[in-house]
């Protein structure tokens, strides 16, 4: 996890940097609906590699963009949610769906 000095002074490339990858949105796509489980989420999101997604959460946790909990239960229950700084990323991923439905119907 890079600290906020060592960010790219470019707004969008520190973006880039926190969820730029095509696993970290799809990720936090889903997280937009609700809280979920790694299993959850390796069963839903297609080629992802269980290296890839446990690097993937584990990096968005260091950023503060997700939140992870651990439940007190036998077999244990871990879940993911969005923080409040994930949450605040919503307009931008809502945008991008809309930007991805006008572009799937113009070609249409």
């Amino acid at each position: 996890m890079l600290t906020k000095e060592e960010m790219p002074a470019c707004p969008v490339a520190t973006t880039v940097q926190l969820i730029g990858s095509k696993w970290k949105l799809l990720i936090m796509r889903n997280l937009l609906a609700r809280p979920w489980r790694f299993n959850e989420l390796r069963k839903d999101l297609e080629g992802i590699s269980q290296k890839v997604l446990t690097d993937s959460l584990r990096s968005m946790e260091e950023d503060g963009i997700i939140t992870r909990t651990v439940y007190p239960e036998v077999p244990p229950r871990v879940e993911y949610a969005l923080s409040e700084l994930g949450e605040s990323m919503r307009p931008i991923i809502k945008a991008m769906e809309q930007w991805g439905i006008a572009y799937k119907e113009g070609r249409q």
